[in-house]
Protein backbone atom coordinates (compact mmCIF):
# COMPACT_ATOMS: atom_id res chain seq x y z
CA UNK A 1 0.00 0.00 0.00
CA UNK A 2 1.55 3.63 -0.92
CA UNK A 3 1.91 6.19 1.71
CA UNK A 4 -0.15 8.39 -0.12
CA UNK A 5 -3.06 6.27 -0.18
CA UNK A 6 -2.94 5.26 3.94
CA UNK A 7 -2.22 8.94 4.35
CA UNK A 8 -5.82 8.93 2.85
CA UNK A 9 -7.68 6.81 5.44
CA UNK A 10 -5.85 8.03 7.86
CA UNK A 11 -6.91 11.63 7.31
CA UNK A 12 -10.15 10.39 6.70
CA UNK A 13 -10.54 8.64 10.30
CA UNK A 14 -9.33 11.36 12.11
CA UNK A 15 -11.27 14.16 10.31
CA UNK A 16 -14.85 14.70 9.45
CA UNK A 17 -16.81 11.37 7.52
CA UNK A 18 -19.89 10.76 6.48
CA UNK A 19 -19.84 7.43 8.59
CA UNK A 20 -18.80 6.35 11.45
CA UNK A 21 -17.91 2.61 12.10
CA UNK A 22 -17.17 0.48 14.84
CA UNK A 23 -15.65 -2.43 14.76
CA UNK A 24 -16.54 -6.18 16.69
CA UNK A 25 -13.52 -8.58 15.51
CA UNK A 26 -10.49 -8.01 14.63
CA UNK A 27 -9.62 -11.72 13.91
CA UNK A 28 -9.06 -13.32 10.28
CA UNK A 29 -12.44 -11.37 8.55
CA UNK A 30 -12.43 -8.33 11.03
CA UNK A 31 -8.42 -8.08 10.47
CA UNK A 32 -8.98 -8.07 6.39
CA UNK A 33 -11.38 -5.19 6.75
CA UNK A 34 -9.30 -3.29 8.92
CA UNK A 35 -7.06 -3.64 5.40
CA UNK A 36 -9.64 -2.62 3.68
CA UNK A 37 -10.49 0.83 5.77
CA UNK A 38 -7.19 1.81 4.66
CA UNK A 39 -7.85 2.19 1.26
CA UNK A 40 -9.14 4.78 -0.68
CA UNK A 41 -12.51 2.90 -1.02
CA UNK A 42 -12.82 3.51 2.00
CA UNK A 43 -12.04 7.32 2.64
CA UNK A 44 -15.70 8.39 3.37
CA UNK A 45 -15.32 6.11 6.52
CA UNK A 46 -14.05 6.97 9.81
CA UNK A 47 -12.92 4.63 12.29
CA UNK A 48 -13.53 5.64 16.00
CA UNK A 49 -13.43 2.57 17.67
CA UNK A 50 -12.11 -1.46 17.05
CA UNK A 51 -12.31 -4.18 19.56
CA UNK A 52 -11.44 -8.05 19.95
CA UNK A 53 -12.96 -10.40 22.52
CA UNK A 54 -10.90 -8.43 25.64
CA UNK A 55 -9.58 -5.43 24.31
CA UNK A 56 -10.56 -2.02 22.33
CA UNK A 57 -9.53 1.02 21.45
CA UNK A 58 -11.06 4.02 20.39
CA UNK A 59 -7.80 6.82 20.92
CA UNK A 60 -8.15 8.52 17.13
CA UNK A 61 -4.31 8.22 16.88
CA UNK A 62 -3.86 4.59 17.82
CA UNK A 63 -6.88 3.47 15.45
CA UNK A 64 -5.24 5.33 12.44
CA UNK A 65 -1.74 2.99 12.84
CA UNK A 66 -1.51 0.42 10.32
CA UNK A 67 -0.38 -2.18 13.25
CA UNK A 68 -4.13 -1.84 14.49
CA UNK A 69 -4.73 -5.29 15.23
CA UNK A 70 -1.72 -6.21 17.07
CA UNK A 71 -1.63 -2.41 18.71
CA UNK A 72 -4.95 -3.76 20.13
CA UNK A 73 -3.99 -6.28 22.37
CA UNK A 74 -0.98 -4.16 24.16
CA UNK A 75 -2.83 -0.88 24.33
CA UNK A 76 -6.37 -1.69 24.52
CA UNK A 77 -8.74 -0.77 27.03
CA UNK A 78 -10.66 -3.69 28.54
CA UNK A 79 -13.72 -4.30 26.55
CA UNK A 80 -16.91 -2.25 27.26
CA UNK A 81 -19.50 -2.11 24.62
CA UNK A 82 -20.66 1.15 26.27
CA UNK A 83 -17.66 2.87 25.84
CA UNK A 84 -17.55 1.80 22.35
CA UNK A 85 -20.82 2.95 21.52
CA UNK A 86 -20.22 6.51 23.41
CA UNK A 87 -17.53 7.12 21.11
CA UNK A 88 -20.52 6.11 17.73
CA UNK A 89 -22.26 8.86 19.59
CA UNK A 90 -19.45 11.86 20.05
CA UNK A 91 -18.91 11.26 16.37
CA UNK A 92 -20.19 14.01 14.18
CA UNK A 93 -21.31 11.21 11.31
CA UNK A 94 -24.39 11.30 9.97
CA UNK A 95 -24.62 8.04 9.73
CA UNK A 96 -22.92 5.16 12.81
CA UNK A 97 -22.67 1.65 11.95
CA UNK A 98 -21.61 -0.93 14.15
CA UNK A 99 -19.77 -3.87 12.56
CA UNK A 100 -19.94 -7.20 13.53
CA UNK A 101 -17.33 -9.27 12.12
CA UNK A 102 -17.34 -11.90 15.06
CA UNK A 103 -19.39 -14.88 15.33
CA UNK A 104 -20.11 -14.49 19.03
CA UNK A 105 -24.18 -15.37 19.60
CA UNK A 106 -23.63 -13.01 22.51
CA UNK A 107 -22.83 -9.92 20.34
CA UNK A 108 -25.28 -11.20 17.55
CA UNK A 109 -28.29 -10.99 20.34
CA UNK A 110 -27.64 -7.66 20.68
CA UNK A 111 -28.38 -6.40 17.44
CA UNK A 112 -31.81 -5.95 17.22
CA UNK A 113 -31.49 -3.46 20.19
CA UNK A 114 -28.32 -1.33 18.75
CA UNK A 115 -31.02 -1.14 15.93
CA UNK A 116 -33.59 -0.21 18.09
CA UNK A 117 -31.38 2.55 19.33
CA UNK A 118 -30.59 4.19 15.71
CA UNK A 119 -27.33 2.81 14.98
CA UNK A 120 -27.25 0.54 11.48
CA UNK A 121 -25.55 -2.71 12.18
CA UNK A 122 -23.46 -4.57 9.32
CA UNK A 123 -21.91 -8.04 9.87
CA UNK A 124 -21.05 -11.40 9.31
CA UNK A 125 -22.70 -13.50 12.02
CA UNK A 126 -25.50 -15.66 12.01
CA UNK A 127 -26.25 -16.20 14.49
CA UNK A 128 -29.51 -14.02 15.34
CA UNK A 129 -30.44 -14.03 11.89
CA UNK A 130 -29.72 -18.13 11.56
CA UNK A 131 -31.01 -18.85 14.97
CA UNK A 132 -34.30 -19.24 16.94
CA UNK A 133 -37.09 -17.39 15.08
CA UNK A 134 -37.62 -15.31 18.09
CA UNK A 135 -34.58 -13.29 16.91
CA UNK A 136 -35.25 -13.01 13.57
CA UNK A 137 -38.72 -11.94 14.43
CA UNK A 138 -37.46 -9.23 17.09
CA UNK A 139 -34.90 -8.64 13.74
CA UNK A 140 -37.47 -7.79 11.61
CA UNK A 141 -39.10 -5.73 14.41
CA UNK A 142 -36.59 -3.29 15.12
CA UNK A 143 -35.85 -2.75 11.44
CA UNK A 144 -39.63 -1.19 11.11
CA UNK A 145 -37.86 2.20 13.15
CA UNK A 146 -35.92 2.52 9.73
CA UNK A 147 -32.44 1.65 10.52
CA UNK A 148 -30.60 -0.95 8.37
CA UNK A 149 -29.07 -4.31 8.81
CA UNK A 150 -26.27 -5.27 5.95
CA UNK A 151 -25.91 -8.85 6.11
CA UNK A 152 -24.67 -9.68 2.88
CA UNK A 153 -21.97 -11.52 4.44
CA UNK A 154 -24.02 -13.86 6.31
CA UNK A 155 -24.30 -16.13 3.08
CA UNK A 156 -21.77 -16.76 0.54
CA UNK A 157 -19.01 -14.31 2.00
CA UNK A 158 -21.11 -11.74 -0.45
CA UNK A 159 -22.13 -13.63 -3.53
CA UNK A 160 -25.23 -11.50 -4.63
CA UNK A 161 -27.70 -14.54 -3.48
CA UNK A 162 -29.68 -12.00 -0.29
CA UNK A 163 -30.24 -9.09 -2.37
CA UNK A 164 -31.30 -11.38 -5.51
CA UNK A 165 -33.41 -13.28 -3.65
CA UNK A 166 -34.96 -9.97 -1.92
CA UNK A 167 -35.10 -8.28 -5.35
CA UNK A 168 -37.15 -10.98 -6.65
CA UNK A 169 -39.66 -11.11 -3.74
CA UNK A 170 -40.43 -7.87 -3.78
CA UNK A 171 -41.02 -8.14 -7.75
CA UNK A 172 -44.00 -10.83 -6.62
CA UNK A 173 -41.76 -13.56 -7.58
CA UNK A 174 -41.73 -16.70 -5.24
CA UNK A 175 -39.13 -18.91 -4.48
CA UNK A 176 -40.09 -22.74 -5.03
CA UNK A 177 -37.11 -24.30 -4.57
CA UNK A 178 -33.51 -23.66 -3.21
CA UNK A 179 -30.48 -25.99 -3.41
CA UNK A 180 -27.18 -25.91 -3.61
CA UNK A 181 -23.91 -26.24 -1.76
CA UNK A 182 -23.39 -23.57 0.90
CA UNK A 183 -20.51 -24.33 2.65
CA UNK A 184 -16.63 -23.55 1.16
CA UNK A 185 -14.92 -25.87 3.42
CA UNK A 186 -17.38 -28.56 2.35
CA UNK A 187 -17.60 -27.78 -1.27
CA UNK A 188 -13.91 -27.98 -1.61
CA UNK A 189 -13.58 -31.46 0.81
CA UNK A 190 -16.16 -33.21 -1.70
CA UNK A 191 -14.82 -31.44 -4.79
CA UNK A 192 -11.70 -33.31 -4.05
CA UNK A 193 -13.23 -36.88 -2.34
CA UNK A 194 -12.69 -39.41 -5.29
CA UNK A 195 -12.09 -41.87 -3.33
CA UNK A 196 -8.55 -42.37 -3.62
CA UNK A 197 -7.21 -40.52 -0.45
CA UNK A 198 -9.10 -41.18 2.72
CA UNK A 199 -11.56 -38.41 3.58
CA UNK A 200 -8.94 -37.88 6.78
CA UNK A 201 -6.27 -36.69 4.63
CA UNK A 202 -8.38 -34.04 2.62
CA UNK A 203 -9.56 -32.86 5.99
CA UNK A 204 -6.18 -32.57 7.69
CA UNK A 205 -4.85 -31.16 4.29
CA UNK A 206 -8.02 -28.79 4.01
CA UNK A 207 -7.57 -27.71 7.93
CA UNK A 208 -4.00 -26.64 6.97
CA UNK A 209 -4.80 -24.31 4.02
CA UNK A 210 -7.60 -22.10 6.16
CA UNK A 211 -10.08 -24.11 4.73
CA UNK A 212 -11.71 -25.30 7.69
CA UNK A 213 -12.28 -24.10 11.40
CA UNK A 214 -9.36 -25.01 14.06
CA UNK A 215 -11.57 -27.65 15.06
CA UNK A 216 -13.07 -29.19 11.80
CA UNK A 217 -16.56 -30.43 13.42
CA UNK A 218 -17.82 -26.89 13.23
CA UNK A 219 -18.06 -27.52 9.75
CA UNK A 220 -18.37 -31.16 9.22
CA UNK A 221 -22.00 -30.60 11.85
CA UNK A 222 -23.83 -28.77 9.50
CA UNK A 223 -25.21 -26.39 11.55
CA UNK A 224 -23.53 -23.33 9.18
CA UNK A 225 -24.71 -24.47 6.48
CA UNK A 226 -28.00 -24.77 8.17
CA UNK A 227 -28.36 -21.49 9.62
CA UNK A 228 -27.46 -20.33 6.09
CA UNK A 229 -30.42 -22.00 4.75
CA UNK A 230 -32.59 -20.36 7.18
CA UNK A 231 -31.71 -16.83 6.78
CA UNK A 232 -32.27 -17.59 2.49
CA UNK A 233 -35.27 -19.41 3.55
CA UNK A 234 -36.81 -16.83 6.28
CA UNK A 235 -35.74 -13.84 3.59
CA UNK A 236 -38.04 -15.73 0.88
CA UNK A 237 -40.83 -15.23 3.28
CA UNK A 238 -41.18 -18.79 5.09
CA UNK A 239 -41.02 -18.45 9.24
CA UNK A 240 -38.98 -21.47 9.42
CA UNK A 241 -38.24 -22.00 13.18
CA UNK A 242 -34.00 -24.05 13.96
CA UNK A 243 -35.81 -27.23 15.15
CA UNK A 244 -37.26 -27.07 11.23
CA UNK A 245 -34.54 -27.87 9.76
CA UNK A 246 -33.21 -31.67 9.35
CA UNK A 247 -28.99 -31.65 9.63
CA UNK A 248 -27.40 -34.60 8.70
CA UNK A 249 -23.84 -33.64 9.99
CA UNK A 250 -20.30 -35.89 8.91
CA UNK A 251 -19.35 -36.56 12.83
CA UNK A 252 -20.55 -39.59 14.30
CA UNK A 253 -21.90 -39.39 17.46
CA UNK A 254 -18.76 -41.16 19.58
CA UNK A 255 -16.76 -38.37 18.04
CA UNK A 256 -18.78 -35.46 19.10
CA UNK A 257 -18.20 -35.06 22.55
CA UNK A 258 -14.41 -35.08 22.44
CA UNK A 259 -12.42 -32.19 23.50
CA UNK A 260 -10.39 -30.92 19.88
CA UNK A 261 -7.29 -32.56 20.09
CA UNK A 262 -8.63 -36.37 20.58
CA UNK A 263 -10.68 -35.40 18.12
CA UNK A 264 -8.23 -34.62 15.58
CA UNK A 265 -6.62 -37.70 16.30
CA UNK A 266 -9.37 -40.08 15.52
CA UNK A 267 -10.04 -38.53 11.98
CA UNK A 268 -9.87 -41.65 10.35
CA UNK A 269 -12.63 -43.33 12.35
CA UNK A 270 -14.88 -40.65 8.86
CA UNK A 271 -13.30 -42.66 6.21
CA UNK A 272 -14.33 -46.36 6.58
CA UNK A 273 -19.11 -44.39 6.52
CA UNK A 274 -17.37 -42.16 3.76
CA UNK A 275 -15.42 -44.54 1.74
CA UNK A 276 -18.82 -47.24 1.45
CA UNK A 277 -20.85 -44.04 0.65
CA UNK A 278 -18.96 -43.15 -2.41
CA UNK A 279 -18.62 -46.15 -3.42
CA UNK A 280 -22.39 -46.62 -3.18
CA UNK A 281 -22.92 -43.18 -5.56
CA UNK A 282 -20.02 -44.35 -7.64
CA UNK A 283 -21.63 -47.59 -8.61
CA UNK A 284 -25.13 -45.33 -9.62
CA UNK A 285 -22.75 -42.73 -11.47
CA UNK A 286 -23.29 -40.09 -8.86
CA UNK A 287 -21.23 -38.11 -6.61
CA UNK A 288 -21.37 -37.06 -3.24
CA UNK A 289 -22.16 -33.10 -2.61
CA UNK A 290 -22.75 -31.77 0.69
CA UNK A 291 -26.24 -29.95 0.27
CA UNK A 292 -28.83 -27.78 1.03
CA UNK A 293 -32.38 -28.00 0.18
CA UNK A 294 -35.33 -26.07 0.52
CA UNK A 295 -39.28 -27.23 -0.89
CA UNK A 296 -42.37 -24.86 -1.78
CA UNK A 297 -43.77 -26.75 1.34
CA UNK A 298 -41.00 -25.31 3.50
CA UNK A 299 -38.96 -28.44 3.94
CA UNK A 300 -35.56 -28.14 5.04
CA UNK A 301 -32.83 -30.44 4.99
CA UNK A 302 -28.99 -30.07 5.19
CA UNK A 303 -26.63 -33.17 4.76
CA UNK A 304 -24.87 -35.49 2.34
CA UNK A 305 -26.33 -35.83 -1.10
CA UNK A 306 -25.86 -38.34 -4.02
CA UNK A 307 -26.30 -36.30 -7.37
CA UNK A 308 -25.33 -37.37 -11.05
CA UNK A 309 -22.63 -35.68 -12.95
CA UNK A 310 -24.88 -33.56 -15.17
CA UNK A 311 -25.87 -32.01 -11.81
CA UNK A 312 -24.80 -28.32 -11.07
CA UNK A 313 -23.41 -29.06 -8.47
CA UNK A 314 -21.24 -31.83 -9.28
CA UNK A 315 -18.89 -29.30 -11.13
CA UNK A 316 -18.08 -27.03 -8.76
CA UNK A 317 -14.51 -25.67 -8.55
CA UNK A 318 -12.29 -25.56 -5.11
CA UNK A 319 -14.38 -23.63 -2.72
CA UNK A 320 -17.73 -22.47 -4.87
CA UNK A 321 -20.68 -21.75 -3.35
CA UNK A 322 -23.52 -22.24 -5.49
CA UNK A 323 -27.02 -21.67 -4.84
CA UNK A 324 -30.14 -22.57 -7.31
CA UNK A 325 -33.44 -20.89 -7.17
CA UNK A 326 -36.25 -21.93 -8.76
CA UNK A 327 -39.44 -19.73 -8.77
CA UNK A 328 -42.85 -18.94 -10.58
CA UNK A 329 -40.64 -16.59 -13.30
CA UNK A 330 -37.58 -18.79 -13.01
CA UNK A 331 -39.44 -22.11 -13.24
CA UNK A 332 -38.18 -23.96 -16.56
CA UNK A 333 -34.55 -23.17 -15.77
CA UNK A 334 -33.47 -22.07 -12.16
CA UNK A 335 -31.53 -19.09 -11.52
CA UNK A 336 -27.76 -20.09 -10.32
CA UNK A 337 -25.43 -17.73 -8.46
CA UNK A 338 -22.37 -19.37 -8.02
CA UNK A 339 -18.81 -17.98 -7.06
CA UNK A 340 -15.99 -17.91 -4.01
CA UNK A 341 -18.29 -18.81 -0.92
CA UNK A 342 -15.51 -18.58 1.41
CA UNK A 343 -12.44 -16.34 1.83
CA UNK A 344 -11.16 -13.17 4.45
CA UNK A 345 -11.07 -11.08 1.73
CA UNK A 346 -14.14 -11.54 0.10
CA UNK A 347 -15.99 -11.41 3.68
CA UNK A 348 -14.63 -8.75 4.38
CA UNK A 349 -15.16 -6.69 0.35
CA UNK A 350 -18.97 -7.70 1.47
CA UNK A 351 -18.88 -5.92 4.85
CA UNK A 352 -17.22 -2.94 3.24
CA UNK A 353 -20.16 -2.68 0.01
CA UNK A 354 -22.64 -2.81 3.22
CA UNK A 355 -21.17 -0.26 4.84
CA UNK A 356 -20.56 1.92 1.88
CA UNK A 357 -24.68 1.68 0.92
CA UNK A 358 -25.19 3.31 3.87
CA UNK A 359 -23.43 6.31 3.14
Amino acid sequence: MSAVLAGRAIDARGGSAAVAVVLLGTGVVGGALLKLLNTDAARSLRLVGAANSRRQQTDPQRLAQRGLRDELNRHGAPRDNVSLLAALDASAATTKVIVDATASTTLAARHAEWLARGYHVVTANKALAGGELSGWRALQAALAGGSRYGDSATVGAGLPVLSTLRRLRACGDHLLTLEGVFSGSLSWLFNQYDGSRPFSALLREARRLGYTEPDPRSDLSGEDVARKLLILARSAGFSLGSDEVQVEGLVPEPLRALDAETFLARLGELDAPLAARHAEAASRGCVLRFLARLNQRGLARVGLAEVPATHPAARLYGTDNQFALTTTRYHTQPLVIQGPGAGPEVTAQALLGDVLALG
